[in-house]
Parts: C-alpha cells; sequence; structure tokens
C-alpha cells in the first residue's frame, strides 16, 4: 500500500474514532435544564416525557468499546501499513500449495513476522499430518470400511467437494453424482485418486457449425434411442447415419470411453440434462466441464482418504 493511501486510512479512522468520543460525550451532557428524573416540558395525547437518559452501564459499555478498539489498531496490522506493537503480519489470503505454506511460514520466521495464519496451518500439519500419511499407507478400499477414516473423509469433502458435487455427494447438472455407479473417467480406487490428482477435462465439441438445426435434431433423437426411450424412428434413423462423428468418442455403440471421459449415451444417466432440448443444446454448443486438480491444495495424503471416502459411496 502505497504511503498516501497508509496516511488517508490512518486518518479516517482515528478521525472517526475521535468522531465517535465526541458524539457520545455530547450524548451524555445534559442540555434540557430539566433533571434527570423530572418531567420535561412537552407531553402529547397526555402523555408526558420524563429526562430519562441511558443507563450509565450501557454508557461504559461504549467507552470500553471505543477504547478495545484503540488497544486493538495499537497491537495488530490493519491501521494503514502500520504492522502494529506486536509485530504480526496479515496473512497472505490467496490459495497456496502446502509446500508454498511451508516456505512461506519459514520466510516469515526468519524475517522476524509472526503470521497467525501461517502459524496455525504449521501447527494442524504437525498435529495431523501425522495421522494422513498413516493413513495414505492402507490401501483405498480398506479406508473406505473403516467408520473412523470415512468420518474424516466426509469431513474433507464437505469442505472441499460439497461446493460442486453436493453435501450428499449427488451433484447437479454439470456435475457428476457420486453415489452410483456410473463414472465418466473410471470408479477405481486408482481412477478417482487419479482424478483429484490431476484434475479432468471435459471436451465435448459444439457441432453447430458441422450440422444444421434439423440434422442436431435427428443426432439428439438417436441418442436418446440408445437409451431406451421412446422416439420418432424416423428422426432416429436419420441421426444414426450423422451419429459416427460422435463415435470417435463415445463408441459406436454409444457406451462411451472413460480414457477420454467420454460418457456412457445407453444408461439414460445424463450429466447436463436428458430432455431431447437438453441434448440439442450440448450439441449444438458442446460442454467444457472443469475438474481442479487438488495436489497442490490438500497434497496426495488427504486426497487418498477423500479418495476412500468417494469410493464408498458407490461400494457399499
Amino acid at each position: 500500500m502505497s504511503s498516501f493511501w497508509s496516511a488517508w486510512i490512518i486518518v479516517l479512522t482515528l478521525a472517526f474514532l475521535v468522531f465517535i468520543i465526541w458524539l457520545l460525550r455530547w450524548n451524555m451532557t445534559n442540555y434540557t435544564g430539566i433533571k434527570e428524573g423530572e418531567l420535561m416540558d412537552h407531553e402529547f395525547d397526555g402523555i408526558v416525557e420524563i429526562n430519562n437518559p441511558l443507563p450509565r452501564w450501557w454508557m461504559i459499555l461504549f467507552w470500553v468499546t471505543i477504547v478495545w478498539g484503540f488497544i486493538y489498531l495499537a497491537l495488530f496490522p490493519g491501521l494503514g501499513n502500520f504492522k502494529g506493537l506486536l509485530g504480526w503480519s496479515s496473512s497472505n489470503q490467496e490459495v497456496r500449495s502446502l509446500e508454498e505454506s511451508r516456505a512461506a511460514t519459514e520466510a516469515h520466521r526468519e524475517a522476524g513476522l509472526i503470521v497467525q495464519y501461517d502459524r496455525e496451518v504449521q501447527a494442524a500439519e504437525e498435529e495431523f499430518g501425522p495421522i494422513f500419511a498413516a493413513l495414505s499407507e492402507r490401501p483405498i478400499p480398506e479406508l473406505a470400511k473403516d467408520e473412523d477414516a470415512v468420518e474424516i473423509g466426509q469431513r474433507l469433502f464437505l469442505q472441499n467437494c460439497a461446493q460442486c458435487h453436493g453435501s450428499n455427494a449427488m451433484g447437479g447438472k454439470g456435475f457428476p453424482n457420486l453415489t452410483d455407479d456410473d463414472w465418466l473417467y473410471g470408479g477405481s480406487p486408482e481412477a478417482i485418486k487419479t482424478s483429484l490428482i490431476q484434475g479432468r477435462q471435459g471436451q465435448m465439441p459444439a457441432f453447430d457449425g458441422q450440422f444444421n438445426d434439423q440434422q442436431i435434431t435427428e443426432l439428439a433423437t438417436y441418442v436418446l434411442s440408445l437409451s431406451g426411450r421412446k422416439v420418432d424412428p424416423e428422426l432416429a434413423s436419420a441421426g444414426k447415419q450423422n451419429f459416427a462423428v460422435c463415435a470417435a468418442c463415445h463408441g459406436m455403440d454409444g457406451k462411451g470411453n472413460q480414457q477420454l471421459g467420454a460418457p456412457n449415451l445407453t444408461d439414460n444417466t445424463w450429466l447436463y440434462g436428458g430432455s431431447q432440448a437438453a441434448i440439442e443444446e450440448t450439441l449444438h454448443n458442446g460442454r467444457n466441464g472443469v475438474m481442479p486438480a487438488w495436489i497442490d491444495i490438500l497434497g496426495e495424503d488427504k486426497i487418498h482418504v477423500i479418495s476412500a471416502y468417494v469410493y464408498g459411496l458407490s461400494n457399499d
């Protein structure tokens, strides 16, 4: 922060605190000329106001908060570039990997700075790191049957994965359901762990420029027929002629390819919706789903535990 903005923040903050003190003193002064507890010189509808100020204990609380405000600003950072008398430093709020957090903690220690976030990360790692390391030595199918490990995995899932897949892991439009046996990239322990470590990038191309609206309607109709849906046979037959373009990823039988993340089109499970309109939208515009990589955020030990939890959801 530049010196100008630092000074600007300091002046405004202190000026506001001074204003609050003045306002509080002004409200504590009796300007009515009537003693406390006596009737005022005006009434309304037979009701006469009494000169009754705020309770003294309430006013004392106001003073306490003001004093605490000055103490806090003096001890901790936050008042412009002032670092505070305790020498603390604001933590870097960007998402950092475990290695970056360790490096930042060490750098701050060498610089003589106390960074609360880094200190807490280090303390948590020292306390729980050995536990996760021990869990990571056990096979995922075995962990999936361990109630304590599953509980740990569930908490990690709720903290990091539920934003997309839901707290019940049943997903939503564009986010896979993790509780069934339908997997884009495979549901084996190794495949699940690889998805978490490396992330996934879905690439369903748009066919808007390759096929006209009628051809896309025909193609969507044929795709629907693959999952046993009742469709117009003439439209489906016409769409089958163009399905060869789709077969490059989904296969001629439409059963997909987990190596490519191409979904099975015959099981009536749809990531973006299985209606005629939803499938036509997918064919028109394509899809580009992104599963982020978690290795730099969680580390492999925690990913191992989450993988066990996810594996157990569809292998009870």
